[in-house]
């Protein structure tokens, strides 16, 4: 029986936000002890994480903005992209890593030698812009692995679920007129970034291709349902993806200080087993799941715990 694969490394610790600062190193120790306790990391394949590829981030970012952030690094101070979107002298290569170990798992998810996968990358990608780094992002971690299914696997319809509480601007933009990735996206609005209106729908040949399910402060579960199983699930079913990618931020918790939308370590969990089915339904269960926001750290690692359990299938002990 195939296992999920749980891609991680120590370097993503390395990338420092500053004393203080949401996007913090601690998020991923509180999800690796959580998964540890529980033995969810014993159930998963573990594959040492390499670099993405130079061409491969270039498929997405501008080299000159690439090689600003590179620049940036060798200073060896803390940098600033932005008032909230901060670097450190590990950020390029953390970013790096990233992007190469959700491309890595999208490897082992169509070489079948996982049958999922779930990245605990940090930073952070949905709000990176082609040559601009925003809402703790640098590199677009999820659109980079996007177009290295397209390019690399032969793909032609990927399809990206995202539910952190915030719009994924960079990921909307880098596909907006593009009818190979479906982009679905929930999140509160309004708020920031200030993109995802319901009327964003794609342009040229991407029209009907971007759906945005935009829900005031104080959505519950059952708001954030209605839209997937109302809204997504009829369009997926039109689009018939080939892969899922899901932009997994759990920052739309009751408890995440970022935020202001009510969704339960149940809801999330309920989330995950629709689009589970999604995949099960239209790509063989083709899925890999990518860790964005979520920045109460208990909260953050029970929803971590949930959505693990259902993709690797464990119950509850």
């Amino acid at each position: 029986m195939k296992k999920t694969a749980f891609l991680y490394d120590p370097v993503f610790t390395r990338h420092e936000t500053g004393l203080g600062h949401p996007e913090s190193p601690q998020r991923l120790k509180a999800i690796l002890d959580r998964l540890e306790s529980s033995g969810l990391l014993a159930a998963c394949l573990r594959p040492e994480v390499k670099e993405a590829p130079l061409a491969a981030v270039e498929r997405l970012h501008n080299r000159a903005y690439i090689e600003h952030i590179e620049f940036q690094c060798r200073l060896s101070r803390h940098f600033y992209e932005g008032p909230d979107t901060v670097g450190s002298s590990q950020t390029y290569r953390a970013a790096l890593m990233a992007a190469g170990a959700v491309m890595q798992a999208c490897d082992l998810v169509m070489t079948g030698k996982a049958a999922n996968a779930f990245c605990a990358v940090r930073p952070p990608g949905h709000h990176a812009e082609r040559d601009e780094a925003m809402g703790f992002c640098f590199f677009n971690n999820v659109a980079i692995a996007a177009r290295h299914l397209l390019d690399c696997h032969g793909l032609a319809r990927v399809a990206i679920v995202d539910w952190d509480v915030h719009h994924g601007n960079g990921t909307q933009h880098a596909f907006y007129d593009d009818p190979s990735v479906f982009y679905f996206s929930c999140h509160q609005w309004p708020h920031y970034p200030g993109t995802g209106r319901r009327d964003e729908e794609g342009d040229g040949n991407g029209k009907g291709f971007t759906l945005n399910a935009p829900l005031a402060a104080g959505s519950t579960d059952v708001d954030f349902l209605q839209a997937i199983r109302e809204r997504l699930r009829p369009a997926m079913d039109r689009f018939g993806p080939e892969f899922i990618l899901v932009s997994a931020g759990f920052d739309a918790h009751v408890d995440d200080p970022l935020s202001r939308t009510m969704v339960s370590t149940d809801g999330f969990a309920a989330m995950t087993r629709e689009v589970l089915d999604m995949a099960a339904s239209h790509c063989s269960g083709r899925l890999v799941s990518v860790l964005e926001g979520g920045y109460n750290l208990n909260a953050l690692a029970a929803a971590v715990e949930a959505h693990m359990r259902l993709l690797t299938g464990l119950p509850r002990t």
